[in-house]
């Protein structure tokens, strides 16, 4: 169990959620009782987290947490992430404090900044969005002077990549998710967290051994994150350039972004994770043509055993 010093309500309590997760985009797409039936195999098989996003043609990420702690016992829910230009601060802390006194212990609240093309086609300025996170901090711990505050207040984390986000993510939640991140990475944001924040990396999986097969696979996922500049930014602190965007994106790119092989090869991604510093790490396993929850199942079920689940 994951624990923090708590010195006010803007932190969380306590959570329990093992070492490995998943991260899924279908499941705040795919049909309630799919994403249901989903959520109970995912807990039978042992991992520890489900993380919900929220994207184009996803689903409320706070309605579609209730949604999934309700169709489960153990399991934590988490937002990986819900987009504070969605919602208002005060709405933002709500939900927090319904979710954490229904679901004790069970629901983490992520929250990031998006990216620009997102944002600006809400009609919102994302000129700063380091400051539009601290000020909605700030609005959110006044919110939640007025709330009624739950036995188990929701751990709160920050989608964060780059120094500054990750230092905000130390100084003013429990920790950070990150994603689309390599272990090296991982190290570094654990330098910036210390020892006693919460790190929560999403790792992109599959079980292909034929290395072209793989590859062609981390390509149609890496696609989309390619055109991000947040991501972009982030690949060139960590040593990649322009070369490795080229084309769908280097093999050295590629290998770096999605874990592929057998299930030791992937086990050992997770435990670099670990190693470099990592909590938790929130697996997402690929597809060959788009997001597959029915595939992606079958390979959480293949990984179970060997990741120690």
């Amino acid at each position: 169990m994951f624990h923090l010093d708590r010195t006010s309500y803007a932190r969380g309590a306590a959570v329990d959620i093992g070492r490995v997760g998943v991260w899924h985009p279908m499941i705040s797409k795919a049909p309630a009782e799919e994403a249901r039936r989903a959520a109970a195999t995912i807990e039978e098989l042992g991992y520890g987290s489900l993380w919900v996003n929220e994207g184009l043609g996803s689903k409320e990420p706070l309605t579609m947490s209730a949604v999934l702690l309700a169709a489960t016992g153990r399991i934590a829910v988490g937002t990986g992430i819900a987009n504070l230009w969605v919602r208002d601060a005060t709405a933002m802390a709500a939900g927090r404090a319904a979710l954490a006194d229904a679901f004790p212990g069970r629901f983490l609240l992520g929250i990031g900044v998006s990216h620009a093309p997102m944002v600006t086609g809400r009609g919102h300025d994302y000129a700063k969005p380091l400051a539009a996170m601290r000020s909605y901090l700030d609005a959110m711990d006044h919110a939640v002077q007025a709330l009624p505050r739950p036995p188990s207040p929701a751990p709160r984390i920050l989608a964060a990549l780059r120094p500054r986000m990750l230092e905000l993510s130390r100084d003013r939640a429990d920790g950070a998710h990150t994603y689309f991140v390599p272990p090296e990475h991982t190290a570094q944001a654990r330098h910036v967290l210390g020892r006693d924040r919460l790190l929560i990396p999403e790792q992109a999986v599959v079980l292909e051994t034929d290395p072209a097969r793989a590859r062609a696979i981390a390509r149609t996922h890496m696609a989309y994150y390619l055109k991000l500049p947040n991501y972009l930014n982030n690949l060139r602190e960590l040593g990649f350039g322009d070369d490795d965007f080229a084309d769908g994106g280097s093999n050295r790119l590629a290998d770096a972004i999605v874990a592929w092989g057998d299930a030791d090869a992937v086990t050992k991604r997770v435990q670099a994770h670990l190693d470099a510093g990592a909590d938790h790490v929130a697996i997402q396993p690929l597809s060959p043509e788009a997001p597959d929850l029915a595939d992606a199942v079958t390979q959480l079920t293949a990984l179970a055993a060997p990741l120690g689940l």
